[in-house]
């Protein structure tokens, strides 16, 4: 059986990593989400409010999990049995960043694999922080993100903006 991980900080969870994770789910037997905390990024939603955003974004696809870790990626999934990690790209500038962690988690765990998907056009331009952005500001993220949350995103936002 062939597992892929599927990390990321999932500040919120986007149309376009939701883009990401069901593909994956096509290729791959078994599908791990696993929200991480990045050191250099200051979220918006605890760790718990975006595992359950992830559950609810993807409960209809039976072959996905969702998990949370706050360690280092490559150790998940030797703990995991993960023999992949997915990893979704969306620009060149993506690539660069993501290419040097794909060879330092080789270096980590020489038993898993980064496979690179590239995001659909559509979805190129989005991210987690283009969607806080927009909520905070009052605009409309119903073409961004899951229908399932989008009013727990506008009441955090608008808890964050009072």
């Amino acid at each position: 059986m062939k597992t892929a991980v599927c990390p990321g900080s999932f500040d919120p969870v986007t149309l376009g990593h939701i883009d990401i994770i069901k593909r994956a789910a096509a290729i791959f037997d078994h599908v791990i989400v696993v929200v991480m905390n990045n050191a250099a990024k200051r979220a918006m939603f605890t760790q718990e409010e975006r595992v359950d955003f992830l559950r609810q974004a993807t409960a209809g696809i039976t072959n996905v999990e969702v998990d949370c870790y706050d360690g280092l990626l490559a150790e998940y999934a030797r703990q995991r049995g993960a023999n992949v990690i997915v990893k979704g790209l969306r620009a060149l500038s993506d690539f660069e960043y993501e290419f040097q962690m794909a060879l330092t988690n080789r270096k980590l765990n020489p038993n898993a694999e980064t496979v690179f998907l590239t995001t659909s056009a559509q979805y190129m331009y989005l991210s987690s922080s283009l969607v806080k952005q927009i909520a905070q500001l009052g605009g409309d993220i119903r073409d961004l993100v899951p229908s399932c949350i989008v009013d727990d995103i506008l009441r955090k936002a608008r808890q964050i903006k009072s």
